[in-house]
């Protein structure tokens, strides 16, 4: 992969700014709330708590957690995604220990305090709107500082209905209110100060980085009636690279047809814009509003997740006839993409020589895998009547002799040999054999009934106006496609076949 110029400063502008914005988080830590043993969230105030109470140096607790983590989290995020948070918890690690190093010391070896004696509640102001800032910079940049981002990122990944920001506040929740049981921080009354005012501190951090990050995606919608509106088109989409919505406009007052501009913008980009206008006509009426949220190219990404739709299984059933097809695909729903023959350019009339209906279904299934190594199944069906001994049974579709399947001619027989017949129980039969990666696995579905004297009804095919099921008084012919679909002896066993298809 090649990578421009364009790729390559962008990049390294990020890592530009993300150390600016942890020099930032650096001063307003060691120089507004270490002095005051202010606590905050995430792992640099864990670390912060345990050098409080401990005095162990905040910067080698806050490498070691976060050398654990990350050990961690490169398995779960990848090394791609944790670039940036390796740069960033390196280079926090060393400002950290850089700054507490030239900075000059109380007698009790933290920080001086650069604000004087009393000032708590006014550093800490001035602190968390520094922080928030840093932080701000470091995320506008692609960046993170580690600790719990990582933490969040990775249970985000896991369980997508757990957001990053809960995932956020409760680790802050937690390790600010640490500080309860620490006995260095004196009474419970004195830690409980501590910890409310490490929730202050994580309160206006979250202000102050909302309230930057908002600023910077804030964006406005732009009206333009003008009757120079092309120039001003062309100017905004060459000057500004912008994209520019066109709509027809009608005024009530004059009756004239007109072109309206319509332009989503970043709110920075708004004097630019004006005057841009008014270069090329002053007299042009312009509106302007905000907008709660633009998503999409040039703006902000839209992070939600969409359901993936499941990808069809592709399987083939061995038959051309397209009454079977029809029947199969509205028994086996959405779930299954089901091809023919034709679909896989088999021309072949494959030979059904079997004795049996088993033998006749497997026989075709295992051609069309043997020959095209795809996922298939087929199905041999049966009419048994119990007067004729099974009969016609396997030999169903050519009952009549000849060529082809002449179902008339079919029933015709059918008819005739049960002309002196009292005994007219029949039963359908369906064997369907299933081939998946090569494992054989047969379904059969029987419905009873019996042979009725004569044909009644237009649908379906085969015998089905002459074969009526047991518990109706209407033939298949008669009782149409939807119910057929429900009882019939090819629907239960494909019923059978999609419960097994689920499972795989």
């Amino acid at each position: 992969m090649i990578l421009n110029h364009k790729t390559i400063w962008n990049e390294a502008k990020d890592y530009l700014f993300i150390a600016l914005g942890l020099a930032i988080y650096t001063v307003a830590f060691t120089v507004f709330l270490m002095p005051y043993q202010i606590v905050a969230g995430g792992v640099t105030g864990l670390s912060a708590i345990i050098y409080y109470a401990t005095g162990f140096h905040l910067e080698n607790t806050y490498i070691i957690i976060n050398g654990i983590l990350l050990v961690v989290a490169l398995k779960i995020l990848g090394v791609k995604f944790l670039m940036k948070t390796i740069f960033a918890i390196f280079t926090l690690y060393f400002m950290l220990m850089f700054a507490q190093e030239i900075i000059p010391k109380q007698d009790n070896g933290l920080p001086f305090k650069l604000m004087g004696e009393g000032q708590d509640f006014m550093s800490m102001i001035i602190g968390c709107v520094l922080t928030g800032l840093a932080l701000a910079t470091v995320f506008m940049n692609n960046g993170s500082t580690g600790g719990t981002d990582v933490i969040a990122a990775s249970v985000n990944k896991f369980h997508p209905n757990v957001s990053l920001g809960n995932v956020l506040i409760a680790a802050d929740f937690c390790i600010i209110g640490s500080c309860m049981f620490f006995p260095q921080f004196g009474t419970y009354l004195e830690r409980a100060h501590k910890v409310m005012f490490g929730f202050c501190v994580m309160a206006m951090e979250n202000y102050t980085l909302d309230y930057i990050m908002n600023a910077r995606r804030q964006s406005v919608q732009f009206m333009i009636f003008s009757q120079k509106w092309q120039e001003i088109a062309n100017a905004i989409g060459t000057e500004m690279n912008h994209g520019v919505t066109i709509l027809d406009g009608h005024g009530w007052y004059t009756g004239k047809k007109s072109k309206v501009l319509c332009i989503l913008a970043k709110k920075n980009e708004s004097v630019y814009m004006f005057r841009l206008i008014k270069m090329i006509d002053p007299q042009a009426f312009v509106s302007q509003s905000s907008v709660i949220g633009v998503y999409g190219e040039g703006f902000d990404e839209m992070k939600v997740k969409v359901k993936q739709e499941k990808k069809k299984m592709k399987i083939v059933f061995a038959t051309n006839n397209q009454h079977k097809l029809s029947e199969i695909r509205n028994i086996l729903g959405n779930r299954f993409e089901v091809l023919s023959l034709t679909d896989i350019g088999c021309q072949k009339d494959i030979p059904e020589n079997g004795q049996t209906l088993n033998e006749n279904a497997l026989i075709k299934a295992k051609y069309v895998y043997d020959t095209y190594r795809i996922n298939c199944f087929s199905d041999d069906t049966g009419l048994e009547v119990e007067a004729l001994g099974g009969a016609p049974g396997v030999y169903s579709a050519r009952y009549a002799g000849g060529e082809g399947h002449d179902s008339e001619a079919n029933m015709q027989k059918l008819l005739h040999n049960l002309e002196n017949k009292d005994n007219r129980k029949a039963r359908f039969r369906t064997v369907i054999a299933l081939i998946i990666d090569g494992k054989v696995k047969t379904f059969e579905g029987i419905v009873n009934g019996e042979i009725i004297r004569e044909k009644r009804g237009g649908e379906g095919f085969g015998y089905d106006p002459i074969f009526q099921p047991e518990g109706y008084n209407q033939t298949f012919a008669e009782l149409g496609v939807d119910i057929k679909n429900q009882i019939s002896h090819r629907a239960k066993a494909s019923q059978k076949l999609a419960e097994y298809l689920k499972t795989l």
